[in-house]
């Protein structure tokens, strides 16, 4: 928690480099590279800190589920004798994942002592996993808390979404919007389609997460997420965080007014949490901070932190930062209506993550951090590193990117060619055979993609190990879509090589080599603008 003295957060603000400034930071998955930008044409971006959290979560979780927005409190939905389906978000979601309680506790425990007290005793929890991994034990134990697990996994009760079980999945309908040729599939899991109500927990780490997107595609299989994670609508999302310019949204909306006519009844829980990656004070806290603010404490662990990471090998720094839970604070929770509570939620996500920025530039540079969605306790393979950079960091903007059209990204990562065999099978064939035929999304779409969708052997891995979908390596590769399709160049500082070529970017050992290679395409003395990010931030580009 903050000190109870800590001053209000500072807002933030864009800083022009000058000879004053001291080196920055620079995220290198597990470790970090201290840089030094161009004088006179650099600037950095940094994040707001974090915003205060409220003093009394559970309190305000209560006040929400009896004071909906347009909807009537959750009390007087619960009626004996009803089926009530409980969905969360996954493990994917925060980043890194908070300490305990986690939200998604607090609000389940919640939500079970009103259904308890209304007599409602056709309970099932649902982890809305769509075609990401299961959740190990540890991980669901982690997500709502030993209580909720004993009482219900030893009975079957609190389970991981199968979206390719034949007998557990429905189809609700099709929109009426076509899109290349066809309607939009709506699909979910039978269990919650045939619920008197389906009580949705979500955690909003940025403004893509929430609305319909958490049952259209969180409790959907492939036959309703292919309908716009395919090349077309990523290409047409010009910024997955606007939702005023994101394919994926409009898309995700238009299923949901499927759901809301042919579906079950959802009331929609969502939270904000602020942006208290690595605490105020402890081994991390300097990362939270600007660097000229650094104290000699804040330094010397730096110091001892990069020396103590040179001497272990990468699977001991990936334990390592992978036990890192966040002290996140909950900053705003709203249940009600999915579309009303949303844009109260989505106004909560800007005012942490928003910072003004006066125009575009010529090169983007960003450090890449050890963590992705799809790496929770596992690894950051090539494919990851792209879309981390690609697909989300370049897209955490409103109006328009931060790097200008046929502008160069310039990210810091290690990449090396390494998978997790249990959780990315799928990724270890798409690196090697697809990408190394080609990197065009909408040629490996129409090529691949059914292929391995289908395979019954990444079904297996995905129904009874814990991989992801077979199908999952493309969507991340179309993420990147809107990305290559604006960028005239990427270049990976620190890679491997062979990874960073067979991603199709260009490979440099060092942030001035990676310059003067971006030159080439963008010319003479181009103007540089870094994210300083994590912690999260969005650029508001004017």
């Amino acid at each position: 928690m903050a000190p109870a003295n800590r001053p209000s957060p500072r807002p933030g603000f864009v800083l022009d480099v000058d000879r004053q400034t001291p080196p920055i930071v620079f995220h290198h998955g597990e470790g970090f590279r201290v840089e030094k930008l161009p004088v006179g044409r650099s600037r950095v971006i940094y994040p707001s800190e974090p915003l205060n959290g409220m003093k009394d979560p559970d309190g305000a979780i209560v006040d929400a589920l009896l004071n909906p927005i347009e909807d009537d409190p959750l009390p007087t939905l619960l009626k004996p004798g009803m089926k009530l389906t409980i969905a969360f978000d996954d493990l994917s979601l925060p980043l890194p994942p908070m300490r305990r309680p986690d939200v998604r506790q607090r609000i389940i425990e919640a939500v079970l002592d009103m259904a308890a007290a209304a007599g409602v005793d056709d309970v099932h929890i649902v982890a809305a996993l769509a075609l990401h991994r299961r959740m190990t034990e540890s991980e669901l134990r982690h997500a709502v808390g030993d209580r909720v697990y004993e009482a219900f996994a030893p009975h079957g009760l609190l389970y991981n979404l199968d979206a390719e079980d034949p007998d557990e999945m429905v189809i609700l309908g099709v929109t009426e919007h076509e899109k290349g040729g066809h309607r939009e599939t709506v699909q979910m899991q039978k269990r919650a389609a045939e619920s008197d109500l389906v009580v949705y927990v979500n955690i909003n780490l940025v403004s893509m997460d929430g609305g319909w997107k958490s049952t259209a595609t969180g409790l959907s299989g492939y036959a309703g997420v292919s309908s716009h994670h395919n090349p077309e609508t990523m290409k047409k999302s010009t910024s997955f965080m606007d939702q005023e310019k994101s394919e994926l949204h409009r898309s995700n909306w238009r299923q949901g007014e499927v759901i809301k006519n042919h579906g079950p009844r959802i009331f929609q829980v969502e939270t904000t949490l602020n942006t208290n990656t690595f605490g105020y004070d402890g081994p991390l806290a300097m990362l939270q901070k600007r660097e000229w603010e650094w104290n000699v404490k804040d330094r010397a662990m730096f110091t001892g932190m990069q020396a103590g990471l040179k001497r272990m090998s990468g699977s001991q720094k990936r334990k390592a930062f992978h036990s890192w839970k966040a002290p996140y604070e909950l900053t705003s929770v709203q249940a009600g209506e999915v579309e009303a509570v949303h844009k109260k939620t989505t106004e909560m996500v800007y005012k942490q993550h928003m910072v003004p920025v006066e125009g575009q530039t010529d090169i983007v540079t960003m450090g890449l951090p050890y963590l992705s969605p799809y790496n929770v306790n596992s690894i950051m393979n090539p494919v990851l590193v792209a879309v981390q950079g690609l697909g989300y960091f370049f897209n955490l903007y409103r109006n328009k990117p931060v790097v200008r059209k046929g502008g160069v990204l310039i990210m810091s990562h290690p990449t090396p060619w390494e998978f997790h065999p249990v959780h990315h099978p799928s990724y270890i064939d798409f690196f090697e055979q697809v990408l190394a035929e080609t990197t065009d999304p909408v040629v490996m779409a129409e090529k691949y993609e059914k292929q391995f969708a289908e395979d019954e052997w990444y079904r297996h891995l995905y129904r009874t190990s814990y991989a992801y979908h077979g199908v999952h390596p493309f969507y991340m590769w179309y993420w990147c879509a809107h990305a290559l399709d604006h960028l005239g160049g990427v270049v990976v500082v620190g890679g491997d090589p062979r990874s960073v070529r067979r991603l199709g970017f260009k490979p440099a050992s060092t942030l001035s080599d990676a310059l003067e290679m971006a030159e080439d395409v963008v010319g003479p003395r181009p103007s540089i603008t870094h994210l300083h990010n994590p912690p999260i931030l969005m650029a508001d580009v004017t």
